[in-house]
């Protein structure tokens, strides 16, 4: 097969959106519209990927460049369409930057959903030497360029605008997808005019060229509409995030995943389960989440960049928030329980069956086997040993105004209630620290370490009074 290269279009205004943002950076499934594209034409390897700007182009250009970063396989480049004078038009602006000799595939930055094997069905379709479109049928065509066949041929896309009534009852409908000879591309597009109603030069007019210069015309017909499916209002966001993430419920149920609700779920990364999970109503997944089996998910909760081993349990609304980088990633040992209302974030690492309780922080830290914090604490930039017990309303004091310091609390340790460990500190093995302790200093393993004022008692002490008006 010849080498493909990939136009994207993303030039559009998106007037409909209401927003300042360029239509194609909106974002579904936690990922901008157009970022999905660009992940989905990866998967194809094409020699070059070319991204067509106009609207918004400087933004766009930059969350390009932000993807070429991570894409060294082949190259990803802009051009602008300046100004918008059509989809014709627009595809003109790439031609320099096309080699003779490939397939060009158009895609859209607005239809995101979009499937790496129905393009390789495409490209077969088109094999080098035809013009391939991918085609839908419609219930509701409005809007949409119809396919005009004569037999299994297609003949030519008429515009919605541009058609007649008995055309616009066709209910096949151009996707704004295709693949074409790139040589035979260049020598259409240096023939559109704009002679139409819009006055506009339209890259489906190439069709009816391709019939007169006797290049076969094929159309790869999807049934999958949620793949084609554009995006040009809030609303149609709204609808196509509510079928991708029903989608992706499906399929979590048919690998034995329990979901309370499939319609209540929010997966915006990659969520990995093993065998028995639950997972309840109203939970979000960002970035990169795996959890073990066994694992039970409470309602309400948010994991972003989480590794949570078998038989842990998040309980109600926690918040577990993980860096993208691997050192940042949160990790929960095997029969753990967090929560409810707990916060992980990024570098916290639990180890086997530590308890994090309610309105609990971990921020870079490592708490070993069997630790428990169980209510109202905060532990920043700590080492905390096995079976230690820190106590409600204590706090590691990590931060000096400048830099952050490390607290060790070493095994076996019983911190009080509503002590500040101030870092860089260390309690020793087996030690105890007395409620209400401010420690400054290391404290020694089996030792019990107080450091707070004398308590006082004044005898018949006269409570201050209000003063009569």
């Amino acid at each position: 097969m010849a080498s493909v290269d990939v136009v994207v279009m993303a030039a559009g205004k998106g007037t409909r959106m209401k927003s300042s943002i360029p239509k194609v950076l909106h974002r579904l499934a936690g990922r901008a519209l157009l970022g999905h594209v660009l992940g989905t034409a990866a998967q194809l390897a094409p020699r070059r990927t070319i991204v067509i700007t106009g609207h918004g182009a400087a933004t766009v250009e930059s969350f390009v460049q932000e993807a070429a970063a991570g894409q060294a396989a082949s190259a990803l480049d802009c051009v602008r369409q300046e100004p918008q004078l059509g989809t014709g038009h627009a595809v003109q602006q790439a031609v320099p930057l096309l080699p003779d000799d490939g397939v060009t595939l158009i895609l859209n930055g607005d239809v995101p959903l979009i499937a790496a094997d129905t393009l390789r069905a495409l490209l077969g379709s088109c094999a080098g030497e035809r013009l391939a479109l991918l085609t839908v049928d419609m219930p509701d065509p409005t809007g949409y360029g119809r396919i005009v066949r004569d037999g299994d041929a297609v003949q030519r896309i008429v515009e919605h605008k541009d058609a007649t009534q008995a055309q616009r009852a066709i209910p096949e409908i151009y996707t704004g997808v295709m693949a074409v000879p790139t040589a035979a591309l260049k020598r259409w597009l240096a023939r559109l005019t704009n002679d139409n109603v819009q006055g506009e030069y339209y890259l489906t007019d190439i069709v009816q060229m391709a019939v007169a210069d006797g290049v076969p015309v094929v159309a790869s017909k999807t049934a999958d509409r949620i793949q084609v499916d554009g995006v040009n209002s809030p609303v149609q966001l709204a609808e196509l995030e509510r079928a991708y993430q029903l989608r992706h419920a499906q399929r979590l149920m048919e690998q034995g995943v329990r979901l309370a609700d499939p319609a209540r779920l929010d997966v915006r990364g990659r969520l990995e389960c093993g065998a028995d999970v639950e997972i309840d109503i109203g939970c979000i997944f960002e970035g990169q989440v795996s959890l073990g089996d066994g694992v039970r998910i409470g309602p309400h909760c948010v994991i972003a960049n989480a590794q949570i081993a078998a038989g842990t349990v998040i309980q109600a609304f926690c918040h577990i928030e993980g860096g993208a980088d691997a050192g940042g990633q949160v990790q929960v040992g095997a029969g753990a329980i967090v929560g409810p209302y707990a916060r992980l974030r990024p570098g916290a690492r639990l180890g086997e069956e530590v308890h994090i309780g309610n309105f609990v922080e971990v921020k870079n830290s490592t708490l070993a086997k069997g630790a428990k914090a169980n209510h109202l604490a905060y532990l920043g930039d700590a080492t905390v040993g096995e079976r230690v017990n820190y106590g409600a309303g204590s706090i590691t004091a990590n931060y000096d105004g400048a830099n952050k310091h490390r607290t060790v609390i070493e095994a076996d340790v019983h911190v009080g209630s509503n002590c500040v460990l101030v870092a860089p500190v260390t309690i020793g093995a087996g030690g105890t620290v007395g409620g209400g302790s401010t420690i400054t200093k290391d404290a020694p393993a089996g030792a019990l370490s107080v450091a707070r004022g004398r308590q006082v008692s004044i005898p018949n002490w006269t409570r201050p009074a209000k003063k009569a008006k």
